[in-house]
């Protein structure tokens, strides 16, 4: 990380001289060195690395990995079972992680045999699902002692810290450094810019406030121009930082022009859904166009450089019917891809150079795990993203799991992986992936905590307690640190690094977890009493236009300019006015 960050990381790591062998003494002195190259990344690497190896066993450094083992399950922290040898965290075949009747465990005894019985169905039949789909955990692909040495000599180098950010190892030692405090609201979005030096957050305060988040200070704030929620805000690339591209609960697609001096020039709306705008896609290349999706079910393409820069590339439809959407992702391989889910069960990918709405709606080809296909529960995607290289497409279902499909798959294929455990539900949850080569899959749950899965194995990895008010929604990966910023319900954005002494012990992961799947089998079965939130999307927007006449035309004299809105756009829509001057403050 930033060098102030890096020195705090190494600090919990006590290095004794005294300890150190003798072939592991010139590494360490060695790498002390290189506090100036990449902000003080490598030098924070090798301290952790070197201390890891210190307090590993002779069988350990010789197999040049330095993690203690990770205990099978919860109670076992620190301890090696008998007859049995401790080994790496990377290399751990991780079989017990979700072992829910381990012997011993349990404190106290059930009042009657009745109540016990029914237990070990439930742990049982809690135990059959989560490992239903499970893989064994390969073994580590990037060892310490090694790849140290391999720095020290000139070899590799440049790939050192892209395969630690991917290392199972660190991911297993991830913990809270400090928390982002400014916003008054739930914290919707976080983004990093490209080269992850700033990050900007978008709030339920409609304010976005770009952060210095190495010495976590707020460099600029100021108010987006929305009239409610903005749901995420995002720098364009190759824009210098002076670009942000905002969406919100109002519809409205907003630009932020921001100057070298810190502060906001303007906002302008440049286009206006008919419902909420949930997500924006960026092209990785483009400082100038980007995509948009809202619960209309339309998408636009956004071209900063036209006169009127919305324009709209399709209305998703199932058949006939209009599906609203959440989430837009343009596939950074093929940037003339983009994938979109919302209001059903299909993941669709569209082709911008060839979208025929009279051939297939459009769609180039759709994705669905097959047994959802035909089912009667009302599924949503409420957030999907593409792998760094493009050959994988990720989507969270809501109250439902989490599927990876191959994005090079021919029409109609299922998915390749199942990630178990969270629940999303209460909101509409993001999902990432994490790692420089998308080696682990991280998500937000409605019990408050944050999920990281081997990808390969789709095995829990990490669990830690990320919000106080019961639900993380976002996650935002660094760039190219390891390390991660994650928000929800707090009003706060919180950051985490692997500085912790031990891995993780998937401490509470169990009961979590069994609480997880008992409420989303309750609502399950409660679901036909339950309103449909196209329902209630419908009742709010009823309500709203409801308003007095009076307040209908205040609202209309504010938006004197249409030049920046798309041609498309409602007259019911309250967007607010085109242009705001900024106040930063």
């Amino acid at each position: 990380m930033q060098r102030c960050i890096a020195c705090k990381i190494s600090q919990t790591v006590s290095l004794e001289a005294t300890g150190l062998t003798g072939n592991l003494y010139p590494i360490a002195n060695s790498v002390k060195s290189l506090s100036n190259e990449s902000c003080g990344v490598a030098s924070f690497i090798a301290h952790k690395l070197s201390s890891l190896i210190l307090s590993s066993s002779p069988k350990e450094t010789a197999e040049a990995s330095g993690d203690k083992s990770m205990p099978d399950v919860e109670g076992e922290t620190g301890t090696t079972r008998e007859g049995e040898e401790d080994e790496d965290t990377d290399s751990m075949d991780g079989s017990g992680l979700y072992s829910l009747t381990e012997d011993g465990e349990r404190e106290k005894e059930q009042k009657d045999d009745d109540d016990d019985d029914d237990d070990d169905d439930d742990d049982e039949a809690m135990e059959a699902w989560l490992g239903a789909e499970l893989r064994d955990m390969r073994g580590p692909v990037w060892r310490a002692v090694p790849s140290l040495r391999s720095r020290e000599i000139g070899r590799d180098s440049h790939q050192f810290v892209r395969r630690v950010c991917g290392a199972r190892g660190l991911v297993q030692r991830l913990e809270l450094q400090g928390r982002l405090e400014r916003h008054t609201g739930c914290v919707n979005t976080l983004h990093f810019n490209p080269s992850g030096t700033r990050l900007a957050s978008g709030s339920d305060d409609l304010r976005v406030v770009i952060w210095d988040w190495a010495i976590r200070r707020a460099e600029l704030e100021f108010d987006s121009g929305h009239k409610s929620n903005v749901f995420q805000a995002k720098f364009l690339p190759h824009s210098g930082d002076s670009t942000l591209a905002m969406c919100a609960r109002d519809g409205q697609i907003r630009v932020a022009e921001l100057s070298a001096t810190q502060r906001c020039k303007n906002t302008k709306r440049v286009a206006q859904h008919k419902g909420a705008a949930h997500k924006l896609a960026l092209e990785p290349d483009s400082p100038c166009s980007f995509l948009s999706a809202g619960e209309d079910a339309v998408v636009f393409g956004i071209d900063l450089r036209l006169d009127r820069p919305a324009n709209k590339l399709v209305v998703v439809k199932e058949g006939d019917k209009k599906v609203g959407l959440y989430t837009i992702f343009v596939n950074p391989a093929k940037t003339h891809h983009f994938a979109v889910g919302g209001r059903d069960q299909y993941v669709r990918i569209y082709d911008q150079r060839k979208i025929n709405e009279n051939d297939n709606n459009g769609v180039l080809k759709k994705f669905c795990p097959s047994h959802l296909v035909s089912s009667e529960s009302k599924t949503n995607i409420t957030c999907l993203v593409y792998s760094h290289d493009g050959t994988e497409l990720l989507a969270s279902y809501n109250d439902e799991d989490i599927y990876l499909f191959d994005s090079d798959h021919s029409d109609g294929a299922d998915y390749l992986r199942r990630y178990k455990g969270h629940r999303n539900n209460a909101t509409v949850k993001g999902v990432n992936f994490y790692g420089p080569c998308s080696e682990f899959v991280v998500s937000g749950s409605d019990c408050g905590h944050i999920y990281l899965w081997d990808k390969y194995s789709a095995r829990i990895v990490q669990f830690m307690e990320g919000d106080r008010g019961g639900v993380v929604n976002c996650l935002e990966p660094h760039p190219h640190l390891p390390g991660m910023a994650t928000s929800g319900l707090d009003h706060d954005i919180k950051l985490w690094a692997p500085t912790a002494e031990t891995p993780t012990g998937l401490k509470g992961l169990k009961e979590v977890m069994k609480k997880n799947k008992r409420e989303r089998d309750e609502d399950s079965v409660r679901h036909g009493d339950q309103y449909d939130t196209q329902l209630l999307w419908f009742l709010m927007r009823h309500m709203r236009n409801r308003r007095p006449a009076r307040a209908r035309r205040e609202g209309a004299d504010a938006d004197t300019d249409d030049s920046w809105s798309s041609p498309d756009s409602s007259d019911e829509e309250d967007g607010g006015p085109d242009h705001v001057q900024c106040m930063s403050s």
